[in-house]
C-alpha cells in the first residue's frame, strides 16, 4: 500500500469549478510526482492529483470535496488508447492506490492505457470516514426480541456517532453519487469515453456509471460482480448458499490433498466440533475466519484454523484492514435496501440463511453488513433496482463459479437482466476475483480491452 502518497496531492485543489444550474464543469487535474511511500523501495511510478467534485449533486453549486486520484501512464504513448479506470471494490479500498499498483495489470494493457483510480466519497484520501469506537456490540444473531431491542439500540447508536463524526460526506458517500463522480472525472480527463475493469463492490459502480452514462463507456469489465437488484432475502440467502458450495469445495480438496490439516478425517464433522469449541451463539470468528479464507482460496489455512480451533486452541481472526467496518454504513446502506422492521421478521430471515447455508450458518459477510444497517433509518439514497444499460457497449463479466462474496447467481442475474450487452465468462474454480488468478479469464479480459472483441457466447475457464 502506498499509504501516504496522496497526502500531499489533496492540497492542490486547483480552483472551484463554474456551475451555471445542472450545468457543472470539472477543473482540469493538476498532476504532481507522488510522494515517496516509506513502505516502498523506490519512488511510486505515477502521478497523484485531486478532483473537486459537489458534495451533493442535485445541489451543484453548492460546497464541493476533493477526491484523490492517480494515474500510471501508457507505456508505449505512441499507441495509447485511452484511459482504463480501475476499481478495487470493498467498499475501502484505495482506487488511487490500486491504479499505482505494480504487477496487477498484463504489461500489454499498461502499455496501451493510462491506468487511473480515484479514492471514491469516504475511502483513502477522499474524505477518509471513520467510526468512532462504541465499544463491543451485541450478539449480531439475537436469539429473542429483548436481544434484538438491544442490537437495534447499539446499532442506532454506532450510526449515529459515526454520522456525525463524518459529516457531511456520510450523507453522500452511495455508489450513484461515486458514479456521477467518474463521469465528471472523466471531462476533467478529457477523455470522451472510459474503459473500466472493476472488482467486487467496484462492479456496482461500473454498472451505475453504465447506466448513467453507457454512451461513455468504450470497455467493461466486471469481475465478481455485486447484484444491485438483490432484496433481502436474496442478498443473505445467495451469500449464504455461495458459503456453503464454497465450503464444499474446500472439503473435497482436503479429501484428496495429503497435506491438508484435515485429510483423512471427515471435514464436515471437525467442522461441527470446532464451532462447537469457540462460538457462543453470538460469536463468528472461526466463521469469518474461514470465509476469509475462501476469498483467496487459502485452503490450507482454513484447514489448520479448524484443525486447532476444534483442539481448542483457536486461532486468531483476520481483519479487514480498510475502513470497510465504517464505511459500510454510509455506502452499504444506502446501496440496499437492509431494514428489518421486527424481530419476527429477522427470524424469517435468519431461518432461510440456515436452511441454504446450514454448514456455514448463513454469510458473515452479509449478515453482519444486514446487522450494522439496523441503525439505519429512511428509504436507501440509491434504491436497489434491475440493471439497465441499453446505451452501453457489450460488458465482459467474470466470476468464479465457487464465489463465497459475489455469488455465481448474481452474476448469472445481471446476465439475464442485460442478455443482449452482456458475455459472462464463468472461471470453474472457487475463489473471489477471476482477473488475477487465471491467465484463461485474464486473456479474454486483455483481448477485449484491447481489441473490443468479447466473447461471442458465454464462455468457462478451467480451474
Amino acid at each position: 500500500m502506498l499509504g501516504t502518497v496522496l497526502a500531499s496531492a489533496l492540497l492542490l485543489t486547483g480552483a472551484i469549478p463554474a456551475v451555471t444550474g445542472e450545468n457543472w464543469t470539472p477543473a482540469p487535474i493538476v498532476w504532481t510526482a507522488c510522494p515517496d511511500d516509506p513502505d516502498s523501495p523506490g519512488p511510486p511510478d505515477g502521478e497523484c492529483g485531486t478532483l473537486r467534485v459537489p458534495l451533493d449533486w442535485n445541489s451543484p453549486g453548492g460546497p464541493s470535496i476533493a477526491l484523490a486520484v492517480a494515474r500510471h501512464r501508457a507505456t508505449d504513448s505512441a499507441h495509447r488508447m485511452g484511459v482504463l479506470l480501475a476499481d478495487l471494490g470493498g467498499p475501502g479500498s484505495s482506487n488511487a492506490e490500486f491504479a499505482l499498483t505494480p504487477g496487477f495489470f498484463s504489461p500489454e494493457v499498461q502499455a496501451r492505457f493510462d491506468v487511473v483510480g480515484f479514492d471514491v466519497r469516504g475511502t483513502g484520501h477522499s474524505e477518509f470516514i471513520e467510526c468512532p469506537d462504541t465499544g463491543r456490540p451485541p450478539g449480531d444473531e439475537p436469539a429473542d426480541r429483548a436481544a434484538f431491542a438491544a442490537l437495534r439500540e447499539y446499532s442506532e447508536r454506532a450510526v449515529s456517532t459515526c454520522r456525525a463524526r463524518n459529516r457531511p460526506v456520510f450523507d453522500h458517500a452511495d455508489t450513484a453519487a461515486n458514479a456521477r463522480d467518474m463521469d465528471a472525472l472523466r471531462r476533467a480527463l478529457g477523455e470522451p469515453r472510459l474503459s473500466f475493469l472493476g472488482l467486487s463492490y467496484g462492479t456496482l459502480l461500473g454498472q451505475q456509471y453504465a447506466e448513467l452514462h453507457g454512451d461513455r463507456v468504450r470497455a467493461m469489465v466486471l469481475d465478481s460482480s455485486i447484484d444491485h437488484s438483490a432484496g433481502l432475502d436474496r442478498f443473505l440467502g445467495d451469500r449464504a448458499a455461495a458459503a456453503d458450495g464454497a465450503f464444499r469445495r474446500f472439503a473435497a480438496w482436503c479429501d484428496r490433498t495429503t497435506t491438508c490439516a484435515l485429510h483423512g478425517q471427515d471435514v464436515f464433522a471437525v467442522w461441527q466440533k470446532a464451532l462447537a469449541v469457540t462460538e457462543a451463539p453470538e460469536r463468528s470468528d472461526l466463521r469469518d475466519r474461514v470465509l476469509k479464507d475462501m476469498y483467496g482460496p487459502d485452503w490450507p489455512d482454513a484447514a489448520q484454523a479448524i484443525a486447532e480451533t476444534a483442539a481448542g486452541n483457536p486461532p486468531v481472526t483476520a481483519q479487514f484492514s480498510y475502513n470497510y467496518a465504517s464505511i459500510r454504513l454510509a455506502v452499504v446502506c444506502q446501496d440496499f435496501d437492509l431494514r428489518i422492521r421486527d424481530f419476527a421478521q429477522y427470524s424469517a430471515l435468519h431461518a432461510e440463511e440456515l436452511r441454504r447455508g446450514p454448514i456455514m450458518r448463513g454469510s458473515t459477510l452479509s449478515h453482519s453488513e444486514t446487522m450494522a444497517c439496523l441503525g439505519v433509518h429512511g428509504p436507501p439514497a440509491n434504491p436497489p433496482h434491475r440493471l439497465d444499460i441499453p446505451r452501453a457497449p457489450r460488458i465482459l463479466l467474470l466470476n468464479s463459479r465457487y464465489d463465497p462474496a459475489t455469488p455465481y447467481a448474481w452474476a448469472l442475474a445481471i446476465h439475464r437482466q442485460a442478455p443482449s450487452n452482456t458475455t459472462l465468462l464463468t472461471y470453474e474454480g472457487a475463489g473471489h476475483g477471476v482477473y488475477p488468478r487465471n491467465a484463461c479469464a485474464r486473456s479474454a479480459a486483455d483481448r477485449y480491452l484491447l481489441t473490443l472483441a468479447a466473447p461471442e457466447h458465454d464462455v468457462s475457464c478451467p480451474a
